[in-house]
């Protein structure tokens, strides 16, 4: 393993291409196979297109927008918008015309880099609807040809400007500060417009070097990582981009989530980084295949997940013939499942929101290591991660390297150190909220246990965290199931799970008209059960999801017993909603709506 020590990202790069030199680093597929560009091959494209961004006026401080899927071109261009003095502006590929327009009129971006036609179709628009590009690169040609009073060129052309400029790159990235703004990657907006937070060169390197740290004892090597979460990603931009270049590893790009399992035995990862929410799709196929196979199959893997759970809870559980029996399964249960995430997988690292102790105890019981860890976008993005020696699934570990993390006198986690963010692009007023004497207010209530890990308990401020690491602000939601004539107050759940449902309490002036209608006696208790009265209810739901992203759709519902209201507790003095209370009272029949 060879580690950069670079004083930037920029110079950190090069420092390692000549470590590695011709040995393979970005892996994409093409046509059926994995095909390799190697370190030196990446820098030429590099420094050649920094070069080009330079020669049309790009220059220190600049905002250059990238919005890619997950391939080599976007750590080329990323790298190349730093070297070249820019800032880079990572966008989701998901980003609606809205969205990209946000992005650009807030960072005032002149200049981007977009991939596919796709991308561009989305992108475009928004640019001329700002106004003030100067110039988009596509990384395909983007079907779009008339007029849209800025220049369109394809990544081979910007290439071929690059060739025709002489600036020494390596030298100029040399010059680069660490504490130069590095990227600014926006929040998903879920507390109103996305806000830009501002990572500077020495957050990134600060997350490198602690997850250096936290996984060292790995015996880190040759390492090989599979990528797959969005780049535009806090996390998967440190863990599966910068931290890689960090060590001198492989990176494949993985072609989606649907070809995850194969492309697992093509790049055969030692180190993957996950959302619960894949965690949780996985573990609902291995039961799946393991009640197909039924049989012998099934009793070795019940019991496999029987003794690993145990072990893990108590090792001195284990009989002398458990340890036999758990022995002969390491090889008959573990080593398979192990092969089925490629088979030298060194851990499985989850982050971008809280996971289900239970799934981690259950890859853990099957061979897998899985680590969890806690950050946010405004700190680089991890500040804490279970070390391999001493996982703990109800915690998120210790704190990295170098990281201060307290407890406030409310219960808040505060943060401090070179992973806290230079602030929001653009709003001061909302930067002095979260930074106060240098601590990162994290907005997470939080205790250390007596190990020193890290437990997150609560969330200070109303926000949803599901399984994917996409956050959500109920109250948008339920904002407008409650505008509906049939609904009249609303509670969205769905914390740690892949989707949201909601508690509902139905108008009663539309509920009792809508039960001399078909002849019922008004009773609420009783048309909680009223299949006619549900599917009408749900015409509703179905008109709210209609106007709603994917991520926020209510997919259930359930009924409460009664209004919520100040005199049986539900509801505060100010008429808000109180969420624990509710959680309390409706915690398993919301639960049930997941099956």
């Amino acid at each position: 393993m060879n580690v950069a020590s670079g004083a930037n990202l920029v110079s950190q790069f090069f420092e390692q291409v000549e470590n590695k030199g011709e040995s393979p680093f970005l892996w994409s597929k093409q046509d059926v196979q994995y095909q390799p560009i190697t370190w030196r091959e990446a820098a030429a494209d590099v420094s050649t297109l920094a070069r080009a961004l330079k020669g049309r006026g790009v220059k220190k401080g600049d905002r250059v927008i990238l919005v890619s899927e997950n391939r080599p071109e976007w750590l080329i261009a990323d790298l190349a918008i730093m070297a070249a003095g820019g800032i880079t502006v990572p966008a989701y590929c998901t980003n609606t015309v809205d969205d990209h327009h946000h992005i650009i009129t807030d960072s005032g971006a002149r200049a981007a880099i977009v991939s596919t036609h796709r991308l561009a179709e989305h992108f475009l628009p928004a640019a001329q609807k700002a106004g003030d590009q100067n110039f988009v690169v596509t990384m395909e040609p983007p079907g779009i040809h008339q007029t849209l009073g800025f220049d369109i060129l394809d990544w081979a052309a910007m290439l071929d400007e690059g060739r025709h400029e002489h600036d020494n790159i390596i030298e100029a990235a040399a010059t680069i500060d660490p504490d130069d703004t590095a990227c600014i990657i926006y929040t998903s907006g879920t507390g109103g417009a996305p806000k830009g937070v501002m990572l500077h060169h020495r957050a990134v390197l600060h997350n490198c070097a602690g997850a250096l740290d936290a996984l060292l004892e790995l015996g880190l090597g040759d390492e090989v990582f599979l990528s797959f979460l969005p780049l535009s990603h806090s996390y998967e931009h440190m863990a599966g981009h910068f931290f890689p270049i960090s060590i001198g590893a492989q990176i494949y790009y993985a072609e989606g989530v649907e070809t995850l399992s194969s492309n697992m035995q093509e790049a055969n990862p030692t180190i993957m980084t996950a959302v619960p929410r894949l965690y949780e799709m996985m573990h609902q196929r291995i039961l799946r295949g393991v009640e197909k196979a039924g049989g012998t199959k099934e009793k070795l893997f019940r019991k496999t997940l029987e003794l690993g759970t145990r072990r893990y809870h108590d090792p001195g559980s284990l009989s002398f013939g458990d340890k036999f029996t758990d022995f002969f399964l390491e090889r008959l249960v573990r080593d398979k499942v192990r092969a089925r995430f490629g088979g030298r997988l060194k851990a499985l690292v989850s982050g971008g929101a809280p996971l289900n102790p239970d799934i981690g105890i259950f890859f853990t019981a099957l061979g897998l290591r899985i680590l969890q860890g806690y950050g946010q976008t405004e700190s680089a993005p991890v500040i804490s991660v279970n070390r391999p020696s001493n996982p703990r699934m109800d915690t998120v570990g210790p704190p990295i390297l170098d990281t201060e993390v307290r407890i406030a006198e409310d219960g808040e986690i505060l943060v401090r150190g070179d992973l806290v963010m230079q602030g929001y692009w653009g709003n001061e007023e909302i930067t002095n909220e979260v930074l106060r004497d240098g601590w990162l207010h994290t907005g997470d209530i939080g205790v250390f246990d007596e190990a020193g890990h890290l437990k997150i308990t609560d969330r200070k401020k109303d926000i949803i965290v599901n399984s994917g690491g996409d956050n959500l602000a109920p109250q948008r939601v339920e904002g407008i199931l409650t505008l509906q004539p049939e609904i009249t107050q609303a509670m969205v759940y769905g914390d740690r799970h892949p989707h949201l449902v909601a508690l509902l309490v139905p108008d009663e002036e539309w509920a009792q008209q809508w039960s001399a209608e078909n002849g019922i006696s008004f009773d609420l208790g009783h048309l909680k059960d009223n299949k006619d009265f549900l599917s009408a209810l749900a015409q509703a739901v179905d008109r709210v999801n209609d106007r709603l992203s994917n991520i926020e759709k209510v997919r259930h519902f359930t009924l409460a017993d009664e209004p919520f209201s100040i005199g049986n507790g539900q509801m505060t003095p100010t008429l808000k909603i109180r969420r624990h209370v509710l959680k309390e009272i409706y915690g398993d029949a919301l639960e049930a709506l997941y099956g």
